[in-house]
């Protein structure tokens, strides 16, 4: 006997959400019938709940109160707030590409020089041209998740970025989400082809301007690693203090790729990113790592699956959580090795570090091996500050709270460090350290 839940307050919202944006969602004929079709596939499933396995922990009938309506195109007073915003995620060299409310903002955005080899379009240029007959493709995945088929139907703007096969951009590629509208939603999606033996490495960072409060971001961002490619991929969300950010990420891998992804979040009321990540070419190597920083009664969830889908691949996932007052952190990581996945090497662990009775965290790790030759493990660990290593840097004159920050430091830096460009590294090191100067 099938459970049908009655549709929520939330749910009914959403679907006249969706009926006022129909006019301002771009791309017709067929690709409205796929935003048609992923907006049922979402009406069927509704929203995530605590009797889904992968959402148990994330309950949004019961987090997610209601959807804000679209925001407005943004006009100059907020790209003026944006531009303010912008200075705190500035990155020497890099391509900037920004996006305001969920609209893409061509002055606020580097298009006018690209390196060779590099090009961007916005999605909503390329779901609005006729002649193009793949368009609709763009927000087809084969995810099956209410969320990613929420975004496909919703979403208004975002990048479509190519890399030629063999171009190496020295420089970062840098995709900014801006708020600036109160109580408004904002719906996003982009796609990243690297091609074959190309090297890029992109940032995305997730800021709020003043003024911009109680907030939802909705993104998607799809990714395709070329063959013998590498992707360097740091993930900052650093949303407002009463902000809703639901991410996905979807990742191929190519033969002999190698990826690196880390995402460090440090705001929001609400949050999740999930990644859904397949080897789909032999010989590739991804390395996950994260950091979640939560205070007050923040709620962080962060879901990774990995799909050993071929051969000789390996995967490392390494999760950190610091948590403080009554905050909430999440983390569940899945490794499948398919029968096909022979000679695949495995590994995940997760630690959270509690500073406070109320704070709570919930660790999942899983495997699902249908194949016998294989190497993987994990592992789960929680638990406070070590008092002894705390009392010996205070018996050398440092501040209680000083001292926490050089362990709990120490502790985030074991995921951080393990980004491979010096630049990228330092900047996440240099968010973590701003949320521990805030805290003390």
């Amino acid at each position: 006997m099938n459970l049908v839940l009655a549709k929520s307050d939330t749910e009914r919202g959403l679907s006249d959400v969706f009926t006022l944006a129909r006019d301002r969602l771009p791309g017709e004929g067929r690709v409205f019938e796929v935003r048609r079709q992923a907006f049922a596939a979402f009406e069927r499933a509704g929203l995530p709940h605590r009797r889904i396995e992968e959402w148990k922990y994330t309950d949004l009938r019961a987090l997610m109160r209601q959807v804000p309506p679209l925001a407005d195109a943004p006009g100059a007073e907020a790209i003026a707030r944006a531009r303010a915003a912008l200075e705190s995620a500035k990155i020497d060299n890099a391509s900037r590409l920004v996006l305001v409310d969920g609209a893409f903002v061509p002055e606020l955005s580097d298009i006018g020089a690209l390196p060779a080899g590099l090009r961007v379009r916005t999605l909503r240029e390329v779901l609005e041209n006729a002649g193009n007959v793949a368009r609709a493709d763009l927000l087809l995945s084969k995810i099956s998740d209410a969320m990613v088929s929420l975004n496909a139907a919703m979403a208004t703007d975002g990048v479509v970025i190519d890399v030629g096969d063999g171009v190496a951009l020295a420089d970062p590629i840098q995709i900014v989400h801006v708020a600036t509208a109160a109580s408004r939603s904002a719906f996003t999606r982009s796609h990243v082809r690297i091609g074959n033996g190309a090297r890029v490495k992109l940032v995305e960072r997730f800021v709020a301007a003043q003024g911009a409060q109680a907030y939802q971001a909705h993104d998607a961002l799809v990714i395709s690693v070329g063959d013998k490619a590498e992707l360097t991929h740091v993930r900052l969300m650093a949303d407002g203090s009463d902000a809703f950010n639901i991410t996905s990420a979807i990742v191929t891998l190519g033969f002999k790729s190698r990826v690196g992804l880390f995402n460090l979040t440090s705001g929001a009321a609400v949050s999740r990113f999930q990644g859904f990540v397949k080897f789909a070419g032999e010989g590739s190597e991804l390395a996950v790592n994260g950091v979640n920083l939560l205070k007050g009664k923040q709620h962080g969830d962060t879901t990774f699956v990995v799909d050993h889908a071929v051969p000789h691949c390996t995967s490392r996932e390494n999760f950190r959580a610091v948590i403080d007052d009554r905050g909430h952190s999440v983390f569940q990581g899945r490794i499948i090795v398919r029968p096909d996945a022979q000679k695949t090497d495995g590994k995940m662990m997760t630690r959270a570090l509690l500073l406070s009775d109320e704070a709570e965290a919930d660790n999942k790790p899983e495997l699902e091996i249908f194949a016998d030759d294989v190497t993987c493990g994990h592992g789960a660990t929680s638990g406070a500050l070590d008092d002894s290593l705390l009392f010996y840097l205070r018996a050398r004159g440092l501040p209680e709270k000083e001292a926490q920050a050089l362990l709990i430091q120490a502790f985030v830096g074991e995921a951080i460090e393990e980004i491979s460009d010096e630049a990228l590294r330092e900047l996440a090191m240099a968010t973590a350290a701003r949320w521990l100067e805030a805290r003390t």
